[in-house]
């Protein structure tokens, strides 16, 4: 497996001590069970789930990073590491609720006096750091960040009825027993990492030309400019994974707390720079395209332990079973529906979907999830049950919109939007090329009776996201030559299909 070499400064904050064996994450929050004790066991837990009742099953904080639009540029790589912090404080208050459920049993309050309450004194000094780096750098703080520091316990999915309410101390007010059928446990009643039942959905059982998510999924290039580019980058074939985020957390080790695909460029780790992605080899057949295409991995669940069992962002925070690589991944750019696209800046990020959006909501979620021959069914919160023959899909529409100026913002999203419901761009935004990536999997159909998954697939996540496919997105950062670029405008806008 591919793994990068360069000697890399770990925070302080980064380092989640997992323990001594490669743990995986209880689905619901419940355990981190040691795999290797179960190993010699007649029915081994890494092979099936099953749903349970619960007590609160991860924690729920709000993103303070996505609240966050005024940063000075020269605050932004101190930002961005107190911000990658704050997830590493989760993670391990995650870790703590995880391995706690014996404690947590014999004491109502013991999640708030001994997992919340601490970390919400943790979260404000880390905020407090935010607001006075902003401060130092001529800009302003909002003071209302302060009110982001309180975290909540939560069940797996919401409670069906108003008994299930939380009341504000993490706990909720049917005192925790919320049957939500939503945990993964074996038959020894240890925790083994997700999804559950739940997640899944037979094909045939979504409805044709649906999607219950507003972003993405409807073409741009139907009017205005409706040529295509397509750029042939291969499937990860050089196996270069990590868990670095360069995007959201540069300069930070394990900054995604759950491991990447890597396309295209080969230079990816959170320490490259604008200087060292322009240098970097590709994968892509035209060798100008030295963009940087990312995503979570899939993995199978099938018991493998894969090069990271015992690695943070990989096994030791529950992203556990075989990387599945893709079949296909295809990687295209079109145009807009009212207008001619302008080029994108050289270095231009874009991220597409979120990866908290289990406990941050939908509201930039951009996931889509279907098989082959079905691809007019598309779902954003299962993953699909395809039928013998047919192969998973993954398939991610980016932002297209651009605001003229900036190749980042402060929370990574405001200087990118989605088209208006016209398929134009809202004032003082551009159309540039939209990038559609459409993966393919070839995947065994997990099979799922009385509420047991048998070897389910799965997207890494962070750990307190529990592997829900709401979580899926896409990362890019544009490093096209400003020929190549120019060529794939003028493909799309005068309408050819060009590769």
């Amino acid at each position: 497996m591919g793994r990068n070499t360069r000697r890399r400064r770990t925070p302080l904050a980064t380092k989640v001590v997992a323990g001594a064996a490669a743990l995986a994450v209880g689905g619901g929050g419940l355990l981190w069970a040691d795999f290797s004790a179960s190993a010699h066991e007649e029915n081994p837990a890494h092979n099936r789930t099953r749903s349970a009742t619960a007590q609160v099953a991860t924690i729920d904080c709000p993103d303070v990073g996505q609240q966050i639009s005024d940063v000075p540029d020269r605050a932004r790589g101190e930002v961005d590491g107190e911000l990658a912090a704050l997830d590493s404080q989760i993670t391990d208050a995650y870790k703590r609720l995880a391995t706690t459920r014996r404690a947590q049993a014999g004491d109502a309050r013991y999640v708030q006096n001994a997992i919340l309450g601490p970390l919400k004194d943790r979260r404000k000094a880390l905020i407090d750091r935010i607001q006075l780096e902003i401060d130092r750098a001529g800009g302003q703080a909002d003071e209302s960040l302060d009110e982001l520091a309180r975290c909540q316990g939560r069940p797996t999915d919401p409670p069906q009825d108003g008994d299930g309410q939380d009341d504000g101390d993490g706990q909720n007010q049917d005192d925790g027993q919320n049957q939500d059928g939503g945990q993964n446990q074996d038959d020894n009643g240890n925790g083994v990492a997700g999804p559950v039942a739940g997640d899944f959905i037979d094909i045939d059982d979504v409805e044709p030309r649906s999607r219950n998510s507003q972003n993405g999924l409807a073409a741009n290039g139907d009017g205005g400019s409706t040529g295509t580019f397509t750029s042939d980058c291969g499937v990860n074939e050089n196996d270069v994974f990590n868990s670095d985020n360069l995007i959201a957390a540069p300069g930070v080790d394990n900054g995604a707390h759950h491991v990447h695909d890597y396309v295209g460029n080969q230079d990816n780790d959170a320490f490259s720079s604008d200087e060292d992605l322009a240098n970097a080899d590709t994968s892509c057949q035209n060798q100008g395209d030295r963009s940087t295409y990312y995503w979570p991995v899939l993995r199978l669940q099938d018991g493998t332990e894969e090069f990271d069992a015992n690695d943070l962002g990989g096994g030791a925070e529950g992203n556990i079973g075989r990387i599945l690589q893709p079949a296909q991944a295809e990687l295209k750019f079109v145009g807009n529906q009212r207008s001619d696209v302008v080029a994108m800046p050289r270095f231009l990020r874009v991220i597409t979907g979120d990866a908290k959006s289990f406990t941050n909501g939908d509201a930039n979620a951009n996931s889509s999830w279907s098989c082959t021959g079905f691809e007019d069914r598309q779902v954003t919160d299962k993953y699909p049950l395809c039928p013998e023959g047919s192969q998973v899909v993954r398939t991610a529409n980016f932002q297209s919109c651009w605001d003229g100026q900036n190749t980042d913002s402060a929370n990574h999203r405001d200087h990118m939007a989605f088209v208006q419901q016209d398929g134009s761009c809202a004032n003082g935004f551009q159309a540039v090329p939209q990038l559609q990536v459409r993966l393919v999997y070839d995947i065994p159909t997990p099979t799922v009776e009385n509420g047991v998954v048998q070897d389910p697939y799965a997207v890494d996540s962070f750990p307190e996201q529990l592997h829900k496919p709401i979580t899926d997105h896409n990362d890019f950062i544009n490093v096209m030559g400003e020929a190549l670029m120019n060529e794939v405008v003028d493909c799309i806008n005068s309408g050819e299909d060009c590769q």
